[in-house]
């Protein structure tokens, strides 16, 4: 898995980068000090994840994530910033990572991030989902007045989950549901859509149901 660091701290970045190296399984392709330098890094050295600092000079992780997002829809972004407020929550989200760690988390918990960002799934530190699922759980969720594809209700609600990058263990918890239940309408919703994995289901659900 080839990795590019971008932190705007030299020597969080070379702590980053010297950690990421006692990963087996990682490769660090190179590391940048800001959004712009990152970009022209994503276009050269072709990663599949992005360790992505949020606030930086020339252009921040927000910006460059949306960029990425755009351009390069194949490399993952999984931001590690030192804040967790909605706002930069929402943000990065919305501009397209796929995962959100704070710089507490150790070296098995980043590892494990950008293994599910490349592999298509989303990772959020412990602080992160807390959040999710608690806003989740106090917004009405948006009518279901009709099912396209044969979906039914319950999976038109599990698809919109997915596309704001929760886990089945957090749809489970939004939805009062057991995880395998949550499996359950996945693999239904999937088969029914055409979809072979959460990406695809994601990018359905922001076209058709959101």
């Amino acid at each position: 898995m080839k990795v590019l660091v971008v932190d705007d701290q030299q020597l969080m970045r070379e702590g980053l980068v010297a950690l990421l190296d006692l990963v087996d399984d990682v490769e660090v392709v190179g590391d940048a000090g800001d959004g712009e330098q990152a970009l022209r890094l994503v276009a050269e050295v072709r990663p599949d994840v992005v360790l992505m600092d949020l606030r930086m000079p020339v252009m921040d992780g927000v910006e460059a994530t949306r960029r990425i997002a755009r351009a390069h829809p194949e490399v993952a972004v999984v931001v590690l910033t030192t804040y967790d407020d909605d706002r930069s929550v929402d943000s990065a989200l919305l501009a397209g990572a796929r995962g959100y760690l704070t710089k507490d988390a150790g070296r098995a918990e980043i590892a494990a991030a950008l293994r599910s960002a490349a592999a298509g799934q989303s990772t959020f530190s412990a602080a992160v989902s807390r959040r999710l699922v608690d806003a989740l759980s106090r917004a009405a969720p948006p009518p279901v007045s009709a099912c396209p594809d044969g979906l039914t209700v319950r999976e038109v609600e599990v698809l919109r989950l997915v596309a704001g990058g929760l886990s089945n263990a957090e749809i489970g918890s939004a939805l009062f549901i057991a995880e395998t239940t949550v499996k359950t309408h996945i693999n239904n919703a999937f088969a029914k859509i055409g979809v072979r994995n959460r990406t695809e289901a994601a990018a359905y659900a922001r076209d058709t149901l959101l």
